[in-house]
């Protein structure tokens, strides 16, 4: 059950989309004008609001059309606008997404409200996960185990987007993303908002089972099929009857099993290790990867085939360095979460210490971030963090290889893939923060830390270079040569 905001002058659909979406247990209020929905959204707490491109008065037009829009994003930047415009309006209604519509509908199409209802559906998913993210940041809880999806930055609302879209279908669904990004989490959302979120919620990861193993951990197998098979077993197919099962790291199975997934995909049927009977299975598949399948396939190390039926539905889960602004959050959330139950104080970090971890790298991603938080608590023993402290956990801990490391092609590739899905925005200083911090460490290592001479090399002044050493992690000075 949702609150709705209806904006819409027309008397006959106003009404008409009250009763729709009362049937399907939403409350609405129905506002005639632009004003009238501006001041309602200000002065009431809404999930949803649909609102008409043209109103009569001083909206009639697309341009003031598209001021609704902004204002209304103004007034409540995460409540989810719907627009509903008319079929030679979608120029104007993809440009009001870009001033922060959520979605649009046509309405001439023939099914228009259940293409309605649909991307409502989906975008009530959407705020709720966003509504999880903003709760785990206060409490330190959230209702899935979902650490990694605290955030509420333009890249994971995408995220929670792309979740609300494919949730409630039955489709296979490939996760892509960097190791310590939260696979499991995006899995576990998909199985929530799902139809089948009252049935079992089975992971297996790929990568952590041998070979010999992974046909009969997966699919059973019946007595005495191998060395050791004293009795029938149950695969993990098996026991996610009627629910969900999430393969974790599908780009490590092997071809052999491959095969036998794309039937299972495509018939529906699994077969127990040692047997001869069929068994039909109803079982959502959700699988993972940080792999590149592309060039797995390319390699025969992966079935075109099955990379095919899992490319179906994708949810690309950024890495960390892609979305910096929800570190606070993030940090917040894990001084809270993993702070002595018994302790009346919540855990304080200083403003240099919180930017420090804002600038560092992250290869390791929001894992690697957990970690250096729950290390530093441990250090600071109740007393607030530091830059200091956050310098020696991270000197401690950190991964490699870093960011910086990484090729400046497939940097760069990877930059104008996020702005094409539009992932990432503003990938010009993304990339000038990533060439900077590059020249700061190299800078830094080539003087010995001197940062006169850094100064003098880079044409900047002492206090500059003094701040990016500080943005990066870095430290200047004979006993300071190491990178955090």
């Amino acid at each position: 059950m949702a609150k709705i905001l209806l904006v819409e002058d027309d008397k006959s659909l106003g009404p008409t989309l009250q009763e729709l979406f009362g049937r399907e247990l939403h409350t609405t209020k129905l506002a005639v004008t632009a004003e009238q929905g501006i001041s309602q959204a200000r002065n009431e707490d809404f999930d949803l609001v649909i609102t008409d491109l043209h109103l009569a008065g001083p909206t009639s037009r697309s341009a003031e059309g598209h001021e609704l829009i902004r204002q209304l994003h103004d007034v409540k930047p995460l409540l989810p606008i719907i627009l509903m415009t008319a079929d030679d309006e979608a120029e104007q209604a993809i440009k009001a997404i870009t001033l922060g519509a959520y979605d649009y509908v046509l309405k001439n199409q023939d099914d228009v409200f259940l293409v309605l209802s649909e991307k409502v559906s989906e975008a009530l998913v959407a705020t709720q996960l966003l509504a999880h993210a903003e709760k785990a940041e206060h409490s330190g809880t959230t209702d899935f185990a979902a650490d990694e999806m605290v955030g509420r930055g333009r890249a994971m609302q995408k995220v929670y987007k792309d979740i609300g879209r494919v949730a409630a279908k039955p489709v296979t669904v490939l996760i892509r993303c960097e190791t310590g990004t939260g696979k499991e989490s995006v899995a576990r959302a998909l199985h929530q908002y799902s139809d089948r979120s009252h049935q079992a919620f089975v992971a297996v990861n790929c990568a952590a089972i041998p070979e010999t193993l992974l046909e009969s951990e997966l699919f059973g197998h019946e007595q005495g099929a191998f060395t050791g098979a004293q009795a029938r077993r149950i695969g993990r197919f098996e026991q996610a009857k009627k629910g969900t099962i999430f393969l974790d790291e599908i780009g490590d199975m092997n071809l052999s099993i491959q095969a036998k997934l794309l039937r299972v995909l495509q018939e529906k049927t699994i077969q127990r290790v040692g047997g001869k009977e069929m068994f039909a299975v109803d079982v959502r598949v959700l699988a993972a990867t940080h792999r590149n399948l592309e060039q797995a396939v390319e390699e025969k190390q992966f079935r075109a085939d099955l990379y095919y039926r899992l490319n179906d539905a994708v949810i690309r889960l950024p890495p960390l360095r892609e979305r910096r602004e929800d570190i606070p959050d993030l940090v917040r959330y894990f001084l809270r979460s993993c702070g002595a139950p018994q302790s009346s104080t919540e855990p304080e970090i200083k403003a240099d210490a919180l930017r420090l971890l804002k600038y560092h790298s992250w290869p390791g991603n929001v894992r690697e971030l957990k970690n250096v938080i729950h290390k530093a608590m441990m250090l600071a023993r109740g007393f607030t963090i530091d830059s200091e402290l956050i310098r020696r956990v991270l000197g401690e801990t950190s991964l490699a290889p870093q960011e910086s490391k990484r090729p400046l092609q497939a940097y760069v590739s990877e930059l104008l893939e996020g702005a094409e899905t539009g992932a990432l925005s503003n990938i010009e200083a993304a990339l000038t923060e990533w060439t900077e911090r590059e020249l700061y460490e190299q800078a830094v290592k080539l003087a010995e830390g001197d940062q006169t001479k850094i100064a003098k090399w880079l044409g900047v002044s002492r206090p500059t270079v003094r701040e990016r050493l500080t943005r990066y992690g870095l430290q200047g000075g004979p006993d300071h040569l190491s990178k955090s």
